[in-house]
């Protein structure tokens, strides 16, 4: 039976193959599931890869764990620093409350991996994985707009697991997952429950030690989410005789 680590990589290939692209570009955050992402697509595409490395009021920490991929793997990057643009932006808007405001983050990594992809006929791979993607937890056209999840089925811990065996930094595993949108923020403290907890339910295992609340939560949060993971609803016009 093929490792998870070889069925993704072959069907990153056959996804690029079957839409006549000549690689891959991706984020590259310094985190874990960029890591794993990176380490994927290396070895699904070899050179035709292209990881962009995108602070916008970044913390330094991140780009000093983004370099210890990039050296490790021997990447192709290309920096773009997205903070004028954003002080910009956010300077020509009515004032808006500081979700609104951080969601612009994500959405202008979107445009920038989009006029790379579409330059050099490259394919987006999203770092999003399925403990993420399964209860909302990503930017709808930020983070979560992309061509491919190589590891959107994989829950946190799986990632984790993953990121272990490919030789990830053990710093890496082992950092809190954040999504940078502002100073101090991280993903569990923006959930309000941790992965452990997420995983645990969304696996419909042993949630013993996870409380009823925790359980309705996350049910409720997969639910007024399920618009991000559809394409838009069409209004149906039905023929009257």
């Amino acid at each position: 039976m093929k490792s998870i680590e070889k069925k993704i990589i072959l069907w990153l290939r056959r996804k690029v193959k079957e839409a006549g692209a000549r690689g891959v570009v991706f984020g590259l955050s310094g985190g874990v599931d960029s890591a794993v992402v990176a380490v994927l697509v290396k070895k699904a595409v070899g050179t035709r890869h292209l990881a962009l490395i995108l602070p916008c009021h970044s913390h330094k920490s991140a780009s000093v764990d983004a370099m210890k991929i990039i050296r490790k793997l021997k990447l192709n990057i290309k920096t773009v620093d997205l903070t004028k643009l954003f002080d910009y932006f956010t300077k020509i808007l009515p004032k808006g409350n500081k979700l609104a405001l951080a969601n612009i983050k994500p959405r202008l990594r979107m445009i920038a991996l989009y006029y790379f992809a579409n330059s050099l006929n490259y394919l987006v791979a999203g770092t999003g994985n399925k403990s993420e993607l399964r209860v909302g937890y990503f930017t709808k056209y930020g983070d979560g707009g992309v061509d491919i999840l190589p590891i959107g089925n994989l829950l946190k811990r799986d990632v984790r697991k993953l990121a272990k065996k490919l030789g990830i930094p053990q710093t890496i595993i082992d950092k809190s997952p954040s999504a940078d949108l502002w100073p101090g923020q991280t993903d569990e403290g923006e959930m309000g429950i941790s992965y452990d907890e997420l995983d645990s339910i969304l696996a419909g295992g042993k949630t013993s030690n996870v409380s009823k609340g925790r359980i309705k939560k996350i049910k409720r949060m997969m639910e007024k989410s399920e618009h991000k993971r559809s394409l838009p609803e069409i209004f149906k016009v039905t023929s009257h005789k």
